[in-house]
């Protein structure tokens, strides 16, 4: 049996994770990257999505907001601006931003900064992308 991966998810108001994980798929920026135990010494650029990771035959995913991963010495770091368990993504508030950043891009006005309007709408697009996959409705 392969060697654990010692794997954490840190944002700037906690660290939402802390475990042992036998692999993990991350949302790169250029794709889906895998993370085995024994994986080569990287860092490497996160996109806004979902992060998989199973231990023991079950699979966990939860949501990231871009950030950037490390590995080294059997340990996978993530650190992301917002990590969430996806059992615990509020359904409500993820439909609610979306509408809401919508509504900012679709009016055009000049004081709203468009480009932060724009990943509000990603974020929330990947939490509710996340809840579908999981079945909630």
């Amino acid at each position: 049996m392969a060697t654990p991966i010692t794997f954490r998810v840190i944002t700037p108001n906690s660290i939402a994770l802390d475990t042992t994980v036998d692999s993990v798929v991350l949302p790169g920026i250029d794709g889906k990257l895998g993370i085995l135990s024994g994986h080569a010494t990287m860092v490497t650029g996160l996109d806004v999505g979902e992060l998989r990771y199973s231990k023991g035959g079950s699979v966990a995913s939860m949501f990231v907001a871009g950030g950037f991963a490390e590995v080294r010495d059997n340990t996978l770091r993530v650190v992301t601006e917002a990590g969430e368990d996806a059992l615990t993504i509020d359904e409500t508030r993820a439909k609610h931003s979306q509408e809401r950043a919508q509504k900012r891009i679709d009016e055009g006005d000049e004081e709203i900064d468009l480009v932060r309007a724009k990943a509000a709408l990603r974020r929330a697009a990947a939490r509710i992308t996340i809840l579908s996959q999981r079945g909630h409705r």
